[in-house]
């Protein structure tokens, strides 16, 4: 713990050198057979260990209530059922409303595939090719459209249907009907046993490292609830506000363009380029008024000064800290190391890493490596 006194600021610094002087005994094979060791583990048991990330996800996302609960003099095990039962009727109820809506505007798209053929040969790729000094018009978009058209009734069911969407997108059968069992249950345990775990945690850290473990698990902590908590709620809010806005514009297949926009919000002006984009197309694909592409306008500038000025700062601030570069980064490599469960993974991950690395850093600005003088270097002879 960080004291403002100066005995506190000179405990401080002793626990710090205490930390510096035990991982400095520690030799370096040490810590790259154990590092590589924990990454061969993890890429190896990828699949097995899917449902426990999942559920320390959710429990890390919903314990905070259960602790407001037990402060109210609630017993743990029923402010978990009851935060439990809950979650499930709000996800239930949200599934309801929005599958059907999301069934009826698929359907709606796969009729105007023909028109979005139309306008690509007629408009967009005898533009592109008078602006490039190439001839782009070959391009056989009938068959394009043709491949989306025997597709789209997949993607219809598929929304009617969760179970088969999360199975086409890369998880087995099997593995997806194992998760469904796992996930409640674990979750469950982990959020009722939370506080017992971290402890535990806690004691097998060696006691000259506990001070420095401590500040980084803090750190931590609050990086991971300013992703976790605070991006998921920007992701709703931008996909709620493009949504309901591009419904009053009269822009059709409103609510898919806002879902779309709040899921790719979490990469750094992606969310908003979306938006526009899937807006404009949209409109112009349905020969909408010349009105409405100034609405989406207004739209999407509303959308975004909202998020830069309120929304961002407000629900997650400046304590992520991961380059726009870094982000695509790490979600290409999560989906390439561990598919979509990589992808979901990969920014809270890194983040968390971010504020490892940061504390590596200024344990290497310390060392004798980055140059600092020993205490003796100065001694006369």
């Amino acid at each position: 713990m960080r004291e403002t006194t100066a005995d506190g600021t000179i405990a401080l610094n002793t626990a710090q050198e205490d930390s510096d002087l035990y991982l400095r005994r520690i030799p370096w094979w040490y810590w790259a057979v154990f590092f590589g060791v924990m990454a061969t583990a993890i890429y190896l048991l990828g699949p097995v260990l899917t449902p426990f990330l999942i559920s320390f996800g959710l429990a890390y996302l919903l314990h905070p209530f259960v602790d407001r609960l037990e402060q109210w003099r609630v017993s743990r095990t029923f402010g978990v059922s009851l935060v439990f039962a809950l979650s499930i009727l709000v996800l239930a109820l949200a599934i309801l409303l929005l599958i059907p809506s999301l069934q009826v505007q698929i359907s709606r798209l796969e009729t105007l595939l023909p028109k979005a053929n139309i306008w690509l040969q007629q408009d967009v790729l005898p533009w592109i090719s008078a602006r490039i000094g190439m001839d782009v018009t070959r391009l056989d978009a009938g068959r394009v459209t043709q491949l989306l058209q025997e597709n789209f009734p997949q993607a219809g069911s598929v929304a009617t249907n969760v179970v088969s969407y999360v199975t086409s997108s890369g998880m087995k059968l099997a593995a997806t009907l194992a998760n469904l069992f796992l996930v409640p249950i674990v979750t469950f345990y982990m959020m009722r046993d939370w506080h017992e775990m971290l402890e535990s945690v806690g004691n097998l850290v060696p006691r000259p490292l506990l001070p420095a473990f401590t500040d980084l698990a803090h750190e931590a902590d609050e990086v991971l609830a300013a992703f976790l908590r605070g991006q998921l709620l920007v992701m709703i809010a931008l996909g709620s506000i493009y949504a309901i806005g591009f419904w009053i514009a009269g822009v059709e297949f409103a609510m898919l363009i806002g879902i779309f926009a709040g899921l790719v919000s979490f990469v750094p002006y992606l969310g908003v380029a979306m938006a526009l984009l899937s807006a404009m197309i949209t409109a112009a694909i349905t020969g909408a008024e010349p009105l409405v592409y100034a609405y989406i306008l207004v739209v999407v500038g509303i959308g975004q000064a909202l998020e830069g000025s309120v929304i961002t700062p407000l629900l997650v601030g400046d304590r992520i800290g991961l380059h726009p570069v870094i982000v695509i980064f790490l979600v290409l490599a999560g989906g390439q190391l561990f598919g979509f469960v990589g992808v979901l993974v990969a920014l809270p991950v890194g983040a968390v890493l971010s504020v490892f690395f940061r504390h590596l850093q200024e344990f290497y600005k310390r060392s004798d490596l980055y140059g600092k003088s020993s205490p003796h270097s100065n001694a006369p002879d």
